[in-house]
């Protein structure tokens, strides 16, 4: 709730079941802050469609109707949407529920290319959020499996949408975002990331993870973040493991400096297909 040195448009993302809660949770972030209230009705983990939220929510058109026209009236900032393509492949709705969101007033539609069945499993359906593009107005967001350049210009022509959005292939590559601009307006592949350059953002990464969730939690948190960072580099294998073991702030950032020392000093850089077989 804290969006302190956050950039600009600041979007908070709700989730929930009940319309008059979710409204009351829109005025919330906005009066702390937020720009742009997000529905969350994507999500597929467990947690979160036992409680009837996320994409369980694709099960009952008439609350998502109900869900958007209470959070829509009760803010006055944009409010937009996230949403997969249906509960199951028999129940692929999400033509559905983008006209229901557009005729609340939603301002735009991001569609992760996968049922809730589906959770990560299989290949995004592109062809799904091309319909659904077809059928509304406002801007579509096309999400799922956008882990290269080359793969966000195909997605884009492939389903005619505004924008892209990308997750999991972020986590480690911050640069990808950069490196997707770059392509897109040149058609030329940026150069990976220096290894200083690399040491640097993941540094000041972990130190705002330490700050964040303090110490205790905040080192336990960074595993999986250097997990991701370090996917492909040389010897990243064997320097995991010994970093999992670190019980200190300052230790996981003295392990990081003298591993990516070791990278400069023998020259060592991202082994490319490495990393996207991980990434797969």
């Amino acid at each position: 709730m804290d969006h302190a040195g956050e950039v600009a448009p600041i979007s908070a993302q709700i989730a929930g079941a009940d319309p008059r809660m979710l409204a009351d949770a829109a005025r919330s972030n906005v009066d702390c802050g937020a720009q742009i209230i997000d529905i969350n009705m994507g999500c597929p983990a467990k947690k979160v469609c036992n409680v009837a939220a996320g994409s369980a929510l694709l099960k009952d058109e008439a609350l998502v109707a109900r869900i958007l026209d209470a959070v829509v009236a009760a803010v006055d900032v944009p409010v937009t949407l996230k949403i997969r393509t249906g509960w199951d492949a028999e129940n692929r709705n999400a033509c559905n529920i983008a006209r229901i969101a557009q005729s609340a007033g939603v301002q735009a539609l991001a569609v992760h290319g996968r049922t809730r069945a589906d959770a990560f499993r299989g290949a995004a359906e592109y062809d799904t959020i091309a319909e659904v593009k077809s059928q509304v107005t406002i801007p579509v967001i096309a999400n799922g499996d956008i882990d290269t350049p080359e793969k966000a210009r195909f997605v884009l022509t492939r389903t005619g949408a505004d924008a892209i959005m990308i997750g999991r292939a972020a986590q480690g590559r911050p640069w990808i975002f950069r490196e997707v601009n770059h392509y897109l307006a040149t058609g030329v592949r940026m150069p990976s990331p220096a290894i200083a350059e690399m040491r640097a953002v993941l540094v000041e990464h972990l130190r705002g993870l330490h700050a964040f969730y303090g110490e205790y939690l905040g080192l336990r948190v960074a595993r999986k973040h250097v997990s991701w960072y370090t996917a492909g580099l040389a010897g990243s294998t064997a320097f995991r493991h010994d970093f999992n073991g670190l019980e200190s702030a300052e230790t996981q950032i003295r392990a990081l400096d003298a591993y990516f020392a070791r990278l400069e000093l023998t020259g060592s850089m991202v082994d490319a297909d490495a990393r996207e077989e991980l990434a797969a």
